[in-house]
Order: C-alpha cells, then sequence, then structure tokens
C-alpha cells in the first residue's frame, strides 16, 4: 500500500527538492503552495503525512498543524514542520500546535526520509 504525503511549501525548489527525496519509496506526493490550500487538501484526501513549511502565504504552518488537530478527520494525521526558523521559540511552537517532528532548511535528503519513514512506521504500528 502507497502512502500519501502532503508536501506544503511556496518554494517550487523545495517541493522539489522534497519530493526527489521521497520518490526512492514510491509515495503519492500531493502539492499545497500555501497553507490554506494545505488545509483544504489534508481534509479532502486524509493524507498519511503532512509537510508543511512555516512561512506560507494566507495561513503558516503552524495555523495549518493547528486546525488539523481541531477537526476529527485530521486530528491524527503526522505533521512534520520543515523551516527555515530553527530557533527554541519556534520548536516550542511547534510541539504546541501538535506537530511530530521538526526539521530545519536546510536538510539533507537522507535526513528527510529518516524522519518520514520514523513517523510513518510509528502511526503504522
Amino acid at each position: 500500500m502507497t502512502c500519501t504525503i502532503l508536501i506544503a511549501d511556496d518554494e517550487p525548489s523545495l517541493r522539489l527538492l522534497v519530493k526527489a527525496s521521497l520518490t526512492i519509496r514510491k509515495y503519492t506526493i500531493v502539492e499545497a503552495t500555501n497553507g490554506q490550500d494545505a488545509l483544504n487538501l489534508a481534509k479532502q484526501i486524509n493524507p498519511d503525512l503532512v509537510l508543511l513549511d512555516v512561512m506560507m502565504p494566507f495561513m503558516t504552518g503552524f495555523q495549518v498543524c493547528a486546525e488539523m488537530r481541531k477537526d476529527p478527520k485530521t486530528a491524527k494525521v503526522p505533521v512534520i514542520i520543515l523551516t527555515a526558523k530553527g530557533g527554541q521559540d519556534d520548536r516550542d511552537m511547534a510541539i504546541s500546535v501538535g506537530a511530530n517532528h521538526f526539521l530545519t532548511k536546510p536538510f539533507r535528503p537522507p535526513e528527510l526520509l529518516g524522519a518520514v519513514d520514523l513517523i510513518l512506521n510509528a502511526a503504522k504500528a
């Protein structure tokens, strides 16, 4: 069974990097270019995992994650925050909105793949 991963980032180059990093696992990838679209898609397709950039138009990744946690349909969907903002305040915010993991950009593709595998395997257990 193929897992579906929603990638939400307003930068096309980063979405491409993330997709390329995950191709080895043959995941189904769905993309959103802003926070509002990410939230709508998460509710619509109920992905196995969501990768959220923090700084996006219309809604931040933190806002998207918080809204997902409020909706019974998306409350249990794992979320990884991907952000260039790696300070402790940002990490604390990610935890407070219910993110499962936090990665700072720039990240190495094996690091991303390892986090995705860890989260997806934990969700299946």
